[in-house]
């Protein structure tokens, strides 16, 4: 597949040359397999081992101790170097702490506003109800379902809002955390709504005399909206059936995200159904903070997925600069715009991406920068993972393009250490890239990949590890390989980086790679604190 060449002819702005300049290394990947492999691209050759820069590289520790490796190696395991790699890190242990910002205060306000929200919601029945009217099985059950329902109301306007994108909630908590409550939350809003169906039902049943089945078709059709309410359920079962992981790994990202879209049919249908049935809504207080809540969330959605969109690409008017491979099935897209330098994205965060072609323009893919943010240009880093992703890599230079966002909290700003250890798998190299060019001298970072030829930015982050006084470890093989075997031990990673509980760690790759370092790290006595995770999941 070939890379579309630059546009000459087109206006372009004084640094144009920066991009021709992309395309000066004629080495073999993806886009041109026909050349002969690039001596560095030979495992076990002395090129590759010690990549050549200009100069030659410097040895010795951030703190002027000599050692025998170089700022990049491959590593492999070793059983008579007593840190059981052949190039460990020798990094002096010192504990300082920067003054970073802290988010743990953010979090434990939310969780409190939320149960503070759902305990008013349970009152509105509870201040509604006369004392002595539970007196039997079937007061107890209506009143069990009344409860259920006022609480799988309160979980769904709280589902959307976390949803909403709206970028005061992403910054206040990080999209991570909001991403974990939205599926953990999901499971219990269809929970309580199956819950307040069947004791609904049941205790109507009850009352009347009646079967549970005829009772329940005597609801549906008797009762105000409660045919409304059935299609909500039906929609937010097959939602959380596309949401099992099984049955989620199995769907490409936009069929996925289109039945997610859905959510919204469930909120204007339930909503109906509340107020319209719901037997605790007439008293004042009910009468304002139900439609208050649905206002809030409504009011979140169209400022976080309208407002706040609008603004971002009328300022900004991004464009396609130029399409570049990197390497195996790689390539960057380097993007133009309007006043970058006013664009409140940092290294590390991701936003959503709309390439406005014919056949693309309502497809919305969440990419990480793979290069900090600058006045000039931003780059995103691809990995060809379908048909979607392989039409990115044909996109023509000026291609206009629909952005939103930022999103995350996988940021510099977020460290507690004053040293860090940035773990990337595959492609999750981007935003370890750019994070690395925000992070303090003595950082570590160790890429995991498959093969050598998949290792992409291999000369940046040698040259920002020499600028900035880090240390690029790759580990380099298959799964059932010793070195990556032994990557994610206790004694593998301590062999690596012997004071990693003393150091942020960033992590991001596929959930196999994240949750494997996560288990070892907490083996190792890394608290949460130190933890920023940024995993491959939608």
């Amino acid at each position: 597949m070939a890379i579309p060449a630059f546009q000459d002819q087109r206006e372009l702005p004084e640094d144009d040359g920066y991009f021709s300049g992309l395309r000066a290394d004629p080495r073999p990947g993806w886009d041109n397999p026909s050349l002969p492999p690039w001596p560095e691209a030979q495992e076990g050759s002395q090129q590759y081992a010690q990549p050549q820069y200009g100069q030659q590289p410097q040895y010795g520790d951030p703190y002027g101790q000599p050692d025998n490796y170089r700022r990049g190696d491959i590593v492999v395991e070793s059983e008579t170097d007593p840190t059981g790699w052949k190039a460990g890190t020798g990094v002096p242990i010192r504990d300082d702490r920067p003054p970073g910002e802290s988010t743990s205060g953010n979090r434990l306000l939310t969780v409190m506003l939320f149960f503070s929200g759902l305990a008013t919601s349970v009152a509105l029945w509870l201040f509604n109800t006369q004392a002595g009217a539970v007196g039997d099985t079937a007061t107890m059950m209506i009143a069990a379902g009344r409860v259920t329902g006022l609480i799988g109301g309160y979980l769904l306007f709280m589902q959307l809002l976390m949803m909403s994108r709206v970028s005061w909630l992403e910054e206040w908590v990080g999209s991570r955390d909001l991403l974990r409550w939205h599926r953990w939350l999901g499971t219990s809003l269809l929970t309580f709504v199956v819950a307040h169906i069947v004791f609904i039902v049941y205790g109507y049943a009850l009352t009347a005399g009646t079967g549970v089945v005829d009772q329940g078709w005597t609801v549906i059709t008797t009762f105000p909206q409660m045919i409304s309410a059935t299609i909500a359920t039906g929609m937010l079962a097959f939602i959380a059936l596309v949401s099992i992981r099984f049955v989620r790994n199995r769907l490409n990202y936009e069929l996925w995200h289109l039945i997610h879209l859905t959510s919204y049919g469930v909120l204007l249908l339930g909503y109906g159904h509340q107020i319209a049935a719901g037997a605790d809504m007439s008293g004042r207080f009910a009468s304002v903070f139900w439609p208050a809540l649905g206002c809030i969330t409504i009011a979140a959605l169209f400022w976080g997925r309208i407002v706040e969109p609008v603004w971002l690409n009328a300022r900004h008017r991004f464009t396609v600069a130029e399409v570049v491979g990197e390497g195996a099935n790689t390539f960057s897209i380097y993007i133009e715009g309007k006043r970058l330098d006013k664009l409140p994205v940092q290294a590390g965060q991701f936003m959503r991406w709309r390439f406005l072609t014919a056949n693309g323009w309502w497809q919305s893919h969440p990419f990480s920068l793979s290069a900090a943010p600058n006045p000039r240009w931003l780059r995103l880093t691809v990995t060809i993972a379908g048909g979607h992703t392989r039409k990115l890599a044909t996109l023509r230079p000026g291609t206009p393009i629909w952005a939103e966002g930022p999103f995350g909290t996988f940021t510099a700003e977020r460290r507690t250490r004053r040293r860090a250890l940035l773990i990337a798998g595959g492609s999750g190299i981007a935003p370890i890239r750019a994070l690395l060019e925000d992070m303090p001298a003595d950082t570590i970072v160790i890429y995991r990949a498959s093969r050598p030829d998949e290792l992409v930015f291999r000369s940046e982050l040698e040259d920002l590890a020499e600028q900035r006084d880090a240390w690029v470890r790759y580990i380099v093989g298959g799964r059932n390989d010793p070195g990556p075997r032994r990557l994610f031990t206790p004694d593998g990673l301590r062999g690596l980086v012997p004071d990693v509980n003393r150091r942020d760690v960033y992590l991001c790759g596929p959930p196999g790679l994240v949750n494997a370092a996560v288990d070892t790290l907490k083996q190792l006595d890394v608290p949460d604190s130190q933890l920023h995770l940024d995993p491959f999941e939608f």
